[in-house]
Order: structure tokens, then sequence, then C-alpha cells
């Protein structure tokens, strides 16, 4: 072992027998710590491992005379953060102790987090003369740590989309009048469970986006889904949109259901739309049926929530006309709410 300084070179009453000096035992517990460590030569101006203890080998999978003489940068590779490695080297040059996380290599290949710690050592002089580095696994650690992460931003988009779905069912009590509580009940009831068929489709999707046909489609009980027809790119709809645009196509494929082009056992809901060239997005809902005949009808219940939603949740724009075909509904939609695969 080479001439490390230490305090004394005189046994002591408490030095354990058969442990000659402290240089003795200090080689003896850096060989057999659990801890990995390396020691190298700072006045090499590579820094050369000189001592690499069991522990380190390993972890790293390497034998003694693969190791020594080399600088430890070796342990380093491909996904290595070169900022990381700076900040080691700038501390080296200064003489400075550094504790880092840095990802490195065993050599099988396999990457691992080192929590790496370095230190100068200096001779009688406060000359540097080694620097000692010891290392830990913290792959485990990092993996627990960044779940825990993981958890703590669905929890809070849970709670987000929450919120979110309390808001339009707060709107949709204070909306309609209770002229008749069991109707009334059954309305909120059949609007809250549109809800929660948006929250499993974003759920579904990873929270990330949710394709509009099948937005759409969940709206319609399964008997009734061959009345949709779709024609349009393939567009996603972001998390923030989902629940508002959900609930509104709920109103539009109610509306159809019982007074519209379901409701009368023919024709079909043909929903098309377009991504523009600034990203915005038309939908057209268009119900193919008998004629329409008579006056304009008056605004509904439904007809509101979907103004309300389109106009003032999505900050979009909606327009109703009641063709002799049937009913068409143009929606536009801004362009931070969708995008496209």
């Amino acid at each position: 072992m080479p001439d490390i300084p230490v305090h004394g070179d005189k046994p002591t009453a408490a030095a354990p027998q058969g442990i000659r000096d402290y240089k003795e035992l200090s080689a003896s517990a850096f060989e057999r710590t659990r801890m990995p460590l390396v020691l190298t030569d700072a006045r090499h101006p590579d820094h050369p491992i000189i001592l690499a203890n069991k522990a380190f080998l390993n972890l790293t999978g390497y034998e003694s005379r693969e190791v020594l003489g080399r600088n430890c940068r070796f342990l380093q590779g491909e996904n290595t953060d070169r900022a990381v490695v700076d900040q080691l080297r700038y501390a080296i040059a200064d003489e400075l102790e550094a504790t880092v996380d840095i990802l490195n290599y065993k050599k099988d290949g396999t990457s691992f987090w080192n929590e790496l710690h370095i230190s100068p050592i200096r001779d009688d002089d406060q000359q540097l003369a080694y620097y000692f580095a010891s290392q830990l696994d913290v792959s485990d650690f990092r993996k627990m740590k960044e779940l825990e992460a993981s958890e703590r931003r669905l929890l809070m988009e849970v709670d987000h989309r929450a919120r979110n779905a309390l808001a339009i069912v707060e709107s949709i009590v204070r909306l309609r009048r209770a002229t008749e509580p069991a109707a009334y009940a059954l309305a909120v009831q059949r609007r809250v469970h549109a809800i929660s068929a948006a929250h499993t489709l974003l759920s579904e999707a990873g929270w990330v986006a949710v394709d509009l046909r099948r937005l759409i489609l969940a709206q319609f009980p399964d008997p009734q889904q061959n009345f949709c027809e779709f024609k349009g790119p393939v567009l996603f709809i972001t998390p923030d949109t989902v629940q508002p645009l959900s609930l509104a196509f709920h109103e539009l494929a109610t509306n159809a259901l019982t007074h519209g082009t379901a409701a009368v056992g023919r024709g079909s809901v043909a929903v098309a739309w377009d991504i523009q060239p600034g990203g915005s997005v038309d939908i057209t809902w268009a119900e193919q049926t008998q004629p329409f005949s008579g006056d304009k009808p008056n605004e509904g219940f439904g007809t509101k929530i979907v103004r309300t939603l389109v106009e003032r949740q999505l900050h979009g724009q909606v327009a109703w006309n009641w063709r002799d075909s049937g009913l068409h509904i143009n929606i536009h939609l801004p362009q931070e709410l969708t995008r496209s695969s």
C-alpha cells in the first residue's frame, strides 16, 4: 500500500494485536469494508487508480488488473451527464471535496446511478497527494424517488380533473330547472356518467390525449353506435378539453336519440372535422333524417349546456342550423385544444 500520511506511525495499546500500525489497520479496513472505494494518485496528471477494494470490483464487475493504472472515467458511458463530469473536474482542479450522482456503467454495460464522493488527501507538506473516492449504488433509491414523483404528479392530475368535473356538474345543477325531481335527477345522473366515461378514456390514454372518434362514439349506447359516421384525420383532444367536449357531445347524442335521427328509427349522425391552416379545428355534426318543417325550435337546456361548454369553457364557437335534411351544428375549437397525430 502507498505511503499514505497518517497521524503517527507507532502502534498504541488500543490497536488490536497483530496489527502493527495505523497504516496496516487502514489498509485492512480499506479492503474489507463493504463500501466500494478507490484511491487515485493525484501527483500524476491523469489521476490513475492505485488502490481498489473488493467491494468496488464486485460493484463494477472488473478485475483488479483491469482497474489499476486507469482513470475512473472508464466507468462513464453514452448517457453520463457531461455537466456532472465537469463538476467533478472543477472540484479536482480546485482540490476540493465533492459529492454527485452520476450515471456509470459496469463492465457488462449495465448502467447504475453512482452516488460518488471524492475527497483530497494531503501529505505532511499539505500538498495534494491522493484522491479518495467512495461509490454507492443508488439506482433503486432513485427509481423509488422517481416513482414517488410520478405518483404525486398523477394524483395532482387526477385532483385537477376531478375539480374540473365537479365544476361542470355544478354548472349543470345550477342551469337546469328542477320542474320534476325524478327527471331532473335522471338527467344529472346521465351527465355525470358522461363525465365519468371521459375520465375512463383519459385513464386508458395515460392522461395524455384522447382520440376524437372514440370520444364521440362513447356517447352512444352500443346498439345505437351504427348511427354514427365519421370523416376526418386522426385527431387527439388535449386532457383539459376532453371532459367539457365529451359532455357537449353527450348532449348532442342524447338529443339525437331522443328527438332526432335515432328517435325516428332511421337516418344517421355524420360527424366530420377538418384541421384549418392555423391549427384550429372545425367539427360538423349533421343529423340526416326526415325533412324538417315548422318553426325553429326554442333553445333547450341541452343546447344551453353545449353553448356554455364550447363558448365559455373551451373559448370556441358553436352554431345551430336547422336544414331540410335535419339538424346541422358547427363547432370551432382553438388550436391549443387539439393536436393531430
